[in-house]
């Protein structure tokens, strides 16, 4: 059965580094921002924003900040024989470092999960193991895909970083597919192919992603976050804000978003 050990977040923390020793549980890693420097298993890595890292019990692990500070969620657990036996990444037992598709969805639910653990309440380790199911399935497909051809993955870049930069406004499909010179539907094709949600899923999660983060660091008004947004019907705002946190938007600015409880210092961790 998996088991979910403690949940971490470290934040730029000056001098960071852990010295070599013997991993007791299996690590899973999403490094946000900066670069870190591993040694696992007496070979050295370097991991960027938006890799991945799968680091099972048993391995040898040092690491330390590399050429500035950087930020990573981590995950603790430990699994049995049936998580061993049905999902690939951990039948491995190895170490894997790779980018995810699915970036910023991934650093949502490492986000939630991390919100979920260090805030008491009902059923929190049930919905954290839910999480951490969820993170270690979508990291297994991703990391095993190699069918994917290099140009899709070029032209789904292209596609996520114009979005990234206009997640603001209204964009038809008739505008991205002109992006990449592709049809409208071959462009919610490919982009579902390589992201794992269709481009409007994709607005959706960028757009509540940053609302957590206006709700907890802003005096902006629910309605006012709303129309910065490009939510002009405000309650189609909350439903939508609702689906992807699972609280209203004032609910979750009174509670204390996952933004806000990153803020604080923590221990260290990987």
């Amino acid at each position: 059965m998996l088991s979910l050990i403690s949940v971490h977040y470290d934040n730029r923390i000056p001098n960071w580094r852990n010295g070599m020793d013997k991993l007791t549980c299996n690590i899973l890693a999403l490094i946000t921002e900066g670069k870190i420097r591993y040694t696992i298993n007496q070979k050295s890595y370097i991991a960027i924003k938006g890799d991945l890292l799968f680091i099972p019990a048993g391995s040898w692990r040092a690491s330390e900040n590399y050429e500035g500070e950087h930020a990573k969620l981590t995950l603790l657990f430990d699994y049995g024989e049936e998580e061993a036996g049905e999902i690939e990444l951990l039948a491995r037992s190895e170490f894997r470092m790779g980018k995810l598709r699915s970036f910023e969805y991934i650093q949502h639910r490492f986000e939630r999960l991390y919100r979920e653990w260090t805030v008491e309440g009902k059923n929190r380790r049930m919905v954290s193991t839910g999480i951490v199911q969820e993170i270690i399935g979508i990291a297994t497909r991703e990391m095993e895909s190699s069918d994917i051809a290099p140009y899709k993955l070029k032209l789904a870049g292209k596609l996520q970083q114009y979005m990234v930069e206009h997640y603001r406004d209204a964009i038809p499909i008739d505008q991205l597919a002109g992006l990449i010179q592709r049809s409208p539907n071959y462009t919610i094709s490919l982009f579902r192919e390589v992201m794992g949600l269709s481009p409007i899923q994709y607005m959706h999660q960028l757009r509540m992603k940053e609302a957590c983060r206006l709700l907890c660091s802003s005096d902006l008004t629910v309605s006012e976050i709303a129309t910065f947004l490009g939510y002009y019907d405000h309650s189609y705002f909350y439903r939508m804000f609702k689906k992807h946190t699972s609280f209203s938007p004032s609910a979750y600015r009174l509670n204390g978003s996952a933004e806000a409880a990153l803020a604080k210092p923590h221990a260290r961790f990987l």
